[in-house]
């Protein structure tokens, strides 16, 4: 059964603009018929399926909730890495400026 933008934006409490801009961007399946779009309700329910989260239940052993420690291990590596890889802008080393009005530093 193919839905109207109507009809699929009751059907998933969305609304019509919210449908529009993602069938535009295909984030959701649908079709045209002469620039009129419409979505197959059985592409739409399998799509939404597809949409569900996994249960923390089903994930490995070191990324359940009870297992942050090595999220945040990994995380605090990654961040020092990515941050402390390449100088940016104008972090070059600084050396002391000899005299000046300060005198030596």
């Amino acid at each position: 059964m193919n839905l109207t933008i109507k009809e699929l934006s009751l059907y998933l409490n969305i609304k019509p603009s919210t449908l529009y801009t993602w069938a535009r961007g295909a984030k959701i399946p649908n079709i045209k018929i002469n620039g009129l779009v419409r979505f197959r309700q059985e592409e739409i329910d399998e799509w939404v399926e597809s949409c569900r989260k996994i249960p923390a239940t089903s994930l490995p052993k070191n990324l359940k909730r009870n297992g942050t420690r090595d999220f945040e291990d990994l995380f605090e590596r990654t961040r020092r890495e990515v941050y402390n890889s390449f100088p940016r802008g104008n972090q070059t080393k600084i050396r002391p400026k000899k005299g000046g009005k300060h005198g030596p530093v």
